[in-house]
């Protein structure tokens, strides 16, 4: 595990987002393309959970999603930003109660 500084995280940006569609992208084993209401926009991500979770696990639910990270191309579509979960059995990391009142609220 490397160290970073207080500074270096505060420039990763959360925000809680509220998947309103899901779907599996085609020709693709892991990816799943989840289209999440930030408050004051909608942005396209790509998840590689399709091995553990269904498109429709995810509609409706509140996640943390990493809003400041450079747009990535993956099977001809554009991924903007990054959802959270734990890594070795993936858990996706949502918010446990709030709701619509904290889409596009950030974490800190």
């Amino acid at each position: 595990m490397s160290l970073i500084s207080l500074d270096d995280f505060k420039h990763v940006e959360l925000r809680i987002g509220k998947v309103v569609e899901a779907s599996r992208v085609e020709g693709s084993k892991k990816l799943i393309k989840l289209l999440i209401d930030l408050g004051n926009e909608k942005r396209q991500v790509l998840a590689g959970l399709a091995e553990y979770y269904k498109p429709e696990d995810f509609v409706g639910k509140y996640v943390v999603v990493v809003v400041n990270l450079q747009p990535k191309k993956m099977m001809g579509l554009e991924s903007q930003g990054m959802i959270l979960a734990t890594c070795d059995k993936p858990v996706l990391l949502t918010i446990e109660k709030g709701g619509d009142e904290h889409v596009g609220e950030r974490v800190c």
